[in-house]
Parts: C-alpha cells; structure tokens; sequence
C-alpha cells in the first residue's frame, strides 16, 4: 500500500486539488441561489400590497377597450369619411355692390366770401376728403354649405345668406359655378336653405347627431378664410348641449344646444359639415370661440332636418312658436334670484323685445312676464331641454300643456302653436 501511495502521490494530489475546487464552486453556486431566491422573496414581499394575488390590497384591472389595430385603420376611415362627403362639400361666395370711394380734392375756405378769402391768396395748400365715386360689383365674403338633394338644395348657416341685396355664388367641388337663390331662412335657427338649378348632384348622408358622444372623431370641411376649399381639419368632440354667444353677418344671438369641437373651424367654415368617421352629417358648422384655439361650435344636424323637410315640402322653412323670450333657470339664478326652482324656463323681456309677443300663442293663453315655465307636455324645461328643444320637436297647430310657477301659485294652461313669423 504504501508503494501503491508513493507511486501514485502526485496524481492522488491532483484528484484531491480538482476535488476541492469542485466542492467550493458548488459551495458559491448554493449560496447565489439562496441569495437569488432571497431577493425574489423580498421584491415579491414588497410588491404584494400593489398585486392582484396580494393579501391586503387589490387593484382591478382597467376595463378592456377594443382599440383600432394598426394606426392606419384609423388613417383609412378618416380617409374614406372625406372621400364620401367631399363632393357635396360647396363653397359659397357673397358678392354685392359696394362704394367706391376716392380721395376728391377740396377747398376748405371756398364757403368764405370773396372779400375774406382774398386775404388767404390763391396759393393755398390743397386739400382732400374721401368721396363717393359711383359703385361696383365685387366680392365680400365667403362660406360654405352642402348639397342636401339631387336637384340644387343646399344647407348652410343663415348669417352666411343673411344680407337680402347681395349676390350669392356655389361652387361645387368639380370647379362649376352656379348662381344660387336664398330659398329659406330659419327665423329661429343660424340656418338657411340655398337652391341652384342643376341634378344630378352628389349629396351628404345625414346622421343622427342624439347618439354622439364625447372624444369620438369630428371632422369639419370647409371653405377656410373664404380662400382654401375642402379644407379638411380632424379632431374630437369636446362638449355638448353647449350655449353660445354668436356674431355674424351683422347678426347677433344666443346658439343654445350646440356641439362643441376641437376640430379647426375657421373663418369661412361657417355652413359646412362635420363629420362622424362614417363620413354621415353630424352637425353644421357656425361659429368659434374667440380668444381661444380650437373652440368650435356645430348646430346639431337632428335641428336641421325638420327645415330640410319643411323646404322639399312646402318650399319654405314653417316652424311651430310660442311667443315668448325667456332665460333656462339654474341653480346659480336660483340662487341669486331668490327662485323657487332651479329648473324651467324665466319668461323675461329685454332689449330685443318684451317678455310676451302681442297676439301670441303665449299671449293668448294669458303667459306673463315673470312666469317659470316648469314643464312642457308634461317634459322637466332644463338646460338639456329648453322651450326651443321641446318645441322644435311638433308642428304648428299643436297643442301644449305647460305648467307654470306664478308667484306662490302653480297653474296649469294650454296654448296652440302657430306658425313663427319671419
């Protein structure tokens, strides 16, 4: 044995080298794992209060939204949405006879006497006035508007067309003018019916602006700066049932209702359409917020088919009234106004007229000054309801039951609807 050891002592030394190395590097690869493993524990100890598996607190997962797959869907609706509505799409050109005005020359002494004005000499510096120089026929302003049927109608805004003695021009989107006549004008609503002679023309598909939502896609075409026609600006619906201020056309009131939008509506705009991602007529464009970026306004397009109706009928636009003007009561004139209710309508004069139109409906049915109208045909008056909404929805001839706060007292009356004068 030991001249087996003493033959063989270096390569029992240098099994017993490998040996050891081996023991210590499964010895460092143990003590890793546990280390690994430790800090696996740790991270998942702290994390446990934010995990669905935690024991203390559990956070529920966002809601599932189905969301459009690649980026260019969303491109080719857009797309395909413009290509459908754009050749209905006009441009509206007003033209009238305007002044011209020069600089005449004058003598600002020529009224003194002979015998005074010589005093001054005949090398008196000149002197001009602007003047009256005959007139001419040109350009002054611009909108847009969309052909509605085959055979010439077109919607647009009212305080586009509002001036009777001016000219208007459309032009389609194939580059062809046609001179336009002014149909109808809503008496109650920025909105106006045009007619040019032609058929055959490509029209708009009309939506249904009650089933818009916010953040869905608005895309409004117009005739930008009376300059750039279809121009196409893409954005979302930002608010609804809004109530505006609006100025136009040398026409001022109050726009209740409408849609708002981030979509650019610029000058020029007025009139043309803004579109849902199907490319349908959600609302006509008509007015921007000034001082702001990106604030537009839209009249629904739910308001507008009963003018669109009422002129392939009749030829005309016939809309039902009541007869009174009023302000929508909320809880902030509730308040400050010392009201019993912070609904309903307030029947209130103003500059612009007195609270009941002599020989109305509302006068008829003996409606004052001061009355809160609370409901109509037995519908809350909100500001998601007005007189206008509740109105807008029957016919002339109708009968309504209102009901009324008079003072203390609430009262109940009938009135029939007429036809609004113009």
């Amino acid at each position: 044995m030991n001249d087996f050891f003493e033959k063989n002592k270096k390569l029992i030394a240098g099994f017993l080298i490998y040996l050891g190395a081996f023991l210590v590097l499964a010895a460092l690869f143990t003590a890793a794992t546990a280390k690994a493993n430790f800090f696996d524990d740790l991270i998942k100890s702290l994390t446990a209060p934010f995990s669905s598996s935690g024991s203390t607190e559990k956070i529920s997962p966002l809601p599932q939204v189905t969301l459009y797959k690649p980026v260019i869907d969303y491109e080719a609706a857009v797309v395909a949405a413009v290509k459908r509505a754009s050749p209905a799409v006009v441009s509206i050109t007003i033209s009238k006879n305007v002044p011209i005005i020069e600089n005449c020359p004058t003598d600002p002494l020529g009224n003194l006497p002979p015998d005074i004005r010589q005093f001054f000499g005949n090398d008196f510096p000149g002197f001009s006035v602007p003047c009256e120089k005959g007139t001419k026929f040109q350009e002054v302003g611009g909108g847009s508007g969309f052909i509605i049927s085959e055979n010439g109608l077109i919607l647009t805004n009212k305080h586009v067309v509002v001036d009777a003695a001016a000219s208007y021009t459309v032009l389609t989107n194939d580059g062809k003018k046609y001179d336009a006549k002014v149909l109808a004008r809503d008496p109650a609503q920025d909105l106006a019916v045009l007619k040019i002679e032609a058929t055959g023309l490509p029209t708009v598909t009309l939506g249904d602006s009650s089933s818009i939502e916010l953040g869905q896609t608005a895309i409004a075409i117009g005739n930008a700066l009376g300059e750039f026609r279809n121009t196409v600006s893409v954005g979302v619906i930002s608010g609804l049932s809004r109530t505006v201020s609006a100025s136009g056309g040398g026409v001022s009131e109050t726009i209740q209702g409408v849609i708002q939008t981030d979509a650019a509506i610029n000058p020029g705009n007025s009139g043309g359409p803004l579109l849902n991602l199907k490319g349908e007529v959600i609302g006509i464009n008509t007015a921007v917020a000034e001082g702001a970026q990106n604030i537009g306004f839209t009249i629904p397009i739910n308001r507008a088919k009963r003018d669109i109706d009422s002129v392939k009928s009749t030829g005309a636009i016939v809309t039902p009234y009541l007869g009174v003007r009023y302000i929508m009561v909320t809880p902030d004139l509730a308040k400050s106004g010392k009201l019993p209710f912070d609904y309903g309508a307030l029947i209130k004069g103003g500059s612009d007229g007195p609270a009941v139109a002599p020989g109305s409906p509302a006068d008829k049915a003996g409606l004052k000054s001061g009355d809160i109208i609370l409901e109509l045909n037995g519908e809350k008056l909100d500001l998601n309801n007005t007189i206008g909404d509740a109105i807008g929805n029957l016919s002339v001839g109708d009968s309504v039951n209102l009901k009324i706060r008079r003072g203390t007292n609430e009262i109940s009356v009938t009135a029939t609807l007429a036809k609004r004068p113009q």
